[in-house]
């Protein structure tokens, strides 16, 4: 039996694989950081074998409450992604499971690589209605692509939507593919008339470094992207300041920010609400776009969500913050479960790209409800 992770996203380091009845396991951490908890990685030799992999470091990773109730993901053909036996005690996970073939993929939600990435940016410049902005280079010198579409016209909404600013949150890039795809579906009424109103400038990667490392949460260096809005560097991250200097220069009526959620087994948004420049206005649109989607998408659900900020007391590092206070608009992170939905469950794929990709079409009826009034 082998185990390796040195591919695309990748993430994990083998401690004991003797025999599959008893490997251990650890996650690596996030360069240069505390950071860890995604981990992704490929089991050949084990074909009929019952199996048993430990994960010994999980106490310590990021979030210790996103491994209870936690079912771990996986794949023969990197295509369908399945929920497989995980348990969670004396802080070890243990994932149970019988491979059918001879090679399995094991991952903390279904991967989604910087080469899919690149396919689907290769896929969108396609139809006419697209450009390509390459905002400027990662520090391990990657390409940070926008893409912008619609035609700008002076009377049009510039609406801003970015997916993984944290790597390890791959359910946004899977949002994003359903949101792009009906986006430019010229079939979709409701599309053609958004894009009558609106241009979309899309970052469908804003941590390619983090992603291809296999990180959870940072980049490169070490850097949690979604705590340096207020003061982006290109030492420490080239991504924040080349986005907040794009924004500047074109400007922005609304900022959707796509992560997903350790712990919480639901899909909801936060908003901005302990921004100074919090006021009514904002309110009701943020409302308005969550009822939206609630009503198009059962999946989505406004019962559970963050604590809301106390007034005045806003992180204002943090993107959605930041946006508010900073251009006195609309800004909303949508959040997207590691774990099954607890209102909606699916057993047999928990929440899986399939759900995200539907969610993020979906996304097409919430902006609709409130582009009039940005």
């Amino acid at each position: 039996m082998q185990i390796n992770s040195q591919f695309d996203g990748g993430n994990i380091r083998c401690i004991k694989c003797d025999h599959p009845s008893d490997v251990h396991l650890e996650i690596k951490q996030d360069n240069n950081s505390d950071f860890y908890q995604w981990f992704y990685f490929r089991v050949t030799g084990a074909k009929g074998i019952a199996s048993r992999f430990k994960i010994l470091n999980a106490k310590g990773a990021a979030y210790e409450d996103g491994w209870n109730g936690y079912q771990a993901v996986a794949s023969y053909d990197r295509e369908f992604w399945f929920r497989v036996p995980t348990e969670y005690k004396d802080g070890v996970i243990t994932i149970n499971h019988t491979p059918e073939y001879g090679a399995i993929y094991y991952a903390y939600f279904a991967p989604y690589s910087v080469e899919r990435c690149a396919d689907f940016v290769s896929w969108a410049l396609e139809d006419s209605r697209v450009a390509l902005n390459v905002l400027g280079q990662t520090l391990d010198g990657q390409d940070i692509d926008q893409l912008i579409i619609g035609e700008p016209a002076e009377h049009k909404k510039n609406i801003w939507v970015h997916a993984r600013q944290h790597p390890g949150e791959t359910m946004a890039s899977w949002w994003m593919e359903g949101f792009v795809h009906r986006l430019l579906n010229d079939n979709d009424a409701l599309a053609r008339k958004l894009l009558d109103k609106a241009v979309f400038y899309i970052v469908p990667n804003m941590n390619p470094d983090g992603s291809m490392r296999g990180h959870l949460r940072t980049n490169a260096v070490g850097a949690n992207l979604n705590r340096e809005w207020l003061t982006p560097s290109m030492e420490k991250s080239p991504e924040v300041f080349l986005a907040r200097q794009a924004m500047q220069k074109v400007g922005i009526d609304f900022c959707l920010d796509v992560h997903g959620d350790e712990a919480l087994p639901y899909n909801f948004i936060a908003g901005a609400y302990g921004s100074p420049s919090w006021n009514q206005k904002l309110e009701n649109i943020h409302e308005r776009f969550g009822n939206a989607l609630m009503r198009v998408n059962p999946d989505f659900q406004t019962q559970y969500g963050y604590e809301k900020d106390e007034p005045g007391k806003a992180d204002l590092s943090i993107c959605t913050n930041y946006i508010v206070e900073t251009f006195k608009c609309p800004s909303i992170t949508l959040e997207m479960p590691f774990k099954d939905t607890a209102d909606t469950p699916q057993p047999i794929q928990g929440w899986s790209p399939e759900r995200c990709i539907k969610l993020g079409a979906s996304a097409i009826d919430a902006f609709d409800e409130v582009i009039d009034d940005l």
